[in-house]
């Protein structure tokens, strides 16, 4: 083995290790906000207070309260659902996001850029206005996930050229059908002016009504989707150099693709099908993790997961306590932080080719 050889892989080894430790220091990062962010608003709860509350609810523990019923209902029953949907949410863009890039082997595609939450958006908007029961509360997240597929199917046929996929024409496919499908929920918030100002506040993006229905809701259709993605990290890897050569790895590239792209699709409309749209997680998350940690998918997924849940529940904090008692749109606080770095995308990518 030669000095370079050896040089290499101990790169490699420290880069695994660091990437092991920005997990676990992620993952107490999230917990340690989480935990910060229950204690703040209207009603100022202790640190201390909250985490003997949530501990109180655990099975097996037996505690005497020395708070009151209302201080328990506002951190297990209001604060505490919003803080885990915002981070599943999050996490679900961030994930998308970085499939999405791989997959396209572009730091510019995402499941806004491609149509996708568009169509998520889309569906769930008709879940919201038909009076179908037979579904129960799962009627919105599945015509969620059938929009979203149907959006990214229809992208996806168009910007095929043979048996390639070229970015160009996939953001162009994109960007026209998810123009369409704006115009068509525009329409629609038209036609139904008893349900306008709803609509439209869930478009912006809210988790100003979640619960604990809507958590249960989604955790199943996140998990599954997640496990696959996670999963199919490997072969994610591979197909980074050329899809040839990860053919000639054992790899059949296209099923990848497909099961990716549906994976992909189902967490992006588990994020949108309560919350609305929430754009630039899924673009802002996997391209900075991506700058700091690498490209190897076996951590930039998850890694992006956690990027992506603390964001989006700092997002969440800062739109309900900056001009309180009004909650801003979270989607405006994303939009405000990914606008400009979507641009310093852009203007690094113009550098890039000329």
């Amino acid at each position: 083995m030669t000095i370079s050889s050896i040089d290499l892989e101990s790169k490699i080894t420290r880069r695994r290790r660091f990437a092991r430790y920005s997990i676990a220091a992620l993952a107490a990062a999230l917990l340690v906000v989480a935990s910060l962010v229950l204690t703040i608003g209207s009603v100022r709860i202790p640190f201390l207070q909250v985490w003997a509350i949530l501990i109180s609810h655990l099975p097996l523990v037996n505690s005497t309260a020395d708070w009151s019923a209302t201080t328990d209902m506002v951190i297990t029953g209001i604060r505490l659902p919003r803080i885990l949907l915002a981070g599943m949410a999050g996490a679900a863009l961030g994930v998308a996001g970085a499939t999405y890039q791989g997959l396209f082997r572009n730091p510019l595609a995402d499941p806004y850029l491609i149509g996708v939450a568009q169509g998520a958006a889309l569906g769930a908007v008709f879940g919201f206005l038909v009076p179908w029961t037979f579904l129960g509360g799962y009627l919105i997240p599945v015509l969620a996930f059938l929009g979203a597929l149907v959006s990214v199917s229809i992208v996806y046929l168009i910007a095929k050229v043979g048996k390639t996929l070229p970015v160009t024409t996939l953001i162009l496919a994109g960007v026209a059908i998810g123009s369409f499908l704006i115009s068509v929920m525009s329409y629609i918030t038209l036609i139904s002016a008893d349900k306008m100002p709803g609509i439209l506040s869930w478009l912006m993006g809210r988790f100003s009504l979640a619960n604990w229905q809507q958590v249960g809701l989604i955790a199943p259709f996140l998990l599954i989707g997640l496990v696959v993605i996670f999963l199919f990290a490997r072969p994610l890897n591979a197909m980074q150099l050329d899809e040839e050569q990860a053919e000639q790895l054992g790899i059949n590239v296209e099923r990848t693709k497909l099961i990716l792209i549906a994976a992909s699709t189902l967490v992006t409309a588990a994020a949108v099908c309560f919350v609305g749209t929430i754009g630039f997680v899924g673009i802002i998350v996997p391209h900075a993790v991506r700058l700091i940690w690498g490209p190897d998918h076996r951590t930039l997924l998850p890694l992006s997961a956690l990027t992506g849940a603390l964001l989006l529940i700092l997002a969440d904090t800062a739109s309900r306590t900056l001009i309180p008692p009004t909650e801003i749109p979270v989607g405006i606080i994303t939009a405000f932080l990914g606008a400009p770095f979507f641009l310093f995308l852009l203007r690094r990518k113009k550098k890039a080719v000329f």
